[in-house]
């Protein structure tokens, strides 16, 4: 993904997009950056190396990089923030001070490019897989930095001194703007079609809970699928059966939740009073009654989302030993298949 960076913000010429690509390119520039991740400034970057292996670079490819105008005048900036950060702190990284900031645009910009950016940010190299999850661990750090960012923006001192009512109200105001929004956002396509991917694998794998405890017939087959399919046609549907990706989606919820608990608004939940949770209740009722039509839009986005996936399952290639309606035809209910699997 950085060379494709590199391309799009102008530090490659016109004409060189191939040979940013090849692996030994992509080496040079993976290594820099994952210096400056380090903190420390400039001071724990060995320029030499680095001058040595572009300088290899142009001899094999000719002059691969430019540096755009514009960035001309954001590094003297950064380069005068970072030499007064490493002043008071040797480890001082800018890179990281800047995440509060960037979680914040990363989630309340609409903008289609900072929501592409956003995909890249929360689901890693899996942003264009169709089955995609987000990744925990980035998430923590985009939450980590929003909040970062809330906190300095309100003030330290000022957020202590509000009371619970304040903060609960405060924080569903900010997921509202989020999640129901009327004009859709790049946030809350992610939101819905992660909670679509978690719904539909939750019930996949209650429906197997329920039909394994149902018990089972002579035939093999479990008195639940054989009553809601008596002629066993989606026995093996991927529709219905649980498969490696939804046992992915159902640990990451738990490690989702896990994490949230951890937000300072997920404390504040867990140390209410019944009194301050009655509140609680009242103030997003009425934020939900506010914007009754955006959360409808949302709703119907939503339920649009679910039946996607649902059909996109579809076309998915069977599991085991289930076959087209013709195909079954053919053979007696019940029979086993060349796989030997289970019937249900």
């Amino acid at each position: 993904k950085v060379p494709a960076d590199l391309i799009k913000l102008g530090f490659v010429p016109e004409g060189k997009e191939a040979e940013i690509q090849d692996r030994e390119a992509v080496d040079v520039v993976a290594s820099v950056y994952a210096q400056m991740m380090v903190g420390g400034g400039a001071a724990n970057i060995d320029v030499n190396r680095v001058l040595t292996e572009l300088q290899d670079l142009t001899d094999t490819y000719g002059q691969l990089f430019q540096l755009p105008p514009y960035f001309a005048y954001i590094a003297r900036a950064f380069s005068t923030l970072e030499g007064i950060g490493l002043g008071n702190d040797p480890s001082y990284n800018i890179v990281d001070e800047c995440l509060p900031y960037i979680s914040q645009r990363l989630l309340t910009d609409p903008d289609p490019r900072t929501g592409g950016a956003l995909n890249k940010f929360i689901f890693g190299k899996d942003s264009t897989d169709p089955e995609r999850l987000v990744d925990i661990e980035r998430l923590e750090n985009l939450l980590d930095g929003f909040s970062s960012y809330s906190t300095s923006a309100g003030g330290a001192a000022l957020l202590a001194q509000r009371s619970t009512a304040q903060v609960i109200e405060e924080a569903a105001d900010q997921l509202a703007a989020l999640l129901l929004a009327e004009d859709q956002t790049p946030i809350q396509t992610i939101v819905l079609e992660q909670m679509a991917r978690v719904l539909n694998s939750g019930a996949r794998g209650a429906f197997r809970a329920v039909r394994e405890r149902s018990g089972r017939l002579r035939n093999g087959r479990t008195v639940l699928g054989t009553l809601v399919d008596p002629l066993g046609l989606f026995r093996n549907s991927p529709v219905l059966a649980v498969q490696e990706t939804d046992e992915r989606a159902i640990e990451a919820t738990q490690k989702l939740i896990f994490l949230l608990r951890k937000q300072p608004i997920g404390n504040t939940l867990q140390a209410m009073s019944p009194r301050e949770v009655q509140q609680v209740a009242a103030v997003v009722a009425r934020k939900l009654w506010q914007r009754r039509s955006a959360l409808l839009l949302t709703g119907n986005r939503f339920a649009t989302t679910v039946l996607k996936q649902t059909l996109e399952r579809l076309d998915q290639e069977p599991v085991g030993r289930w076959a087209p309606r013709a195909e079954i035809r053919g053979s007696r209910e019940g029979s086993t298949g060349p796989t030997g699997t289970a019937r249900r």
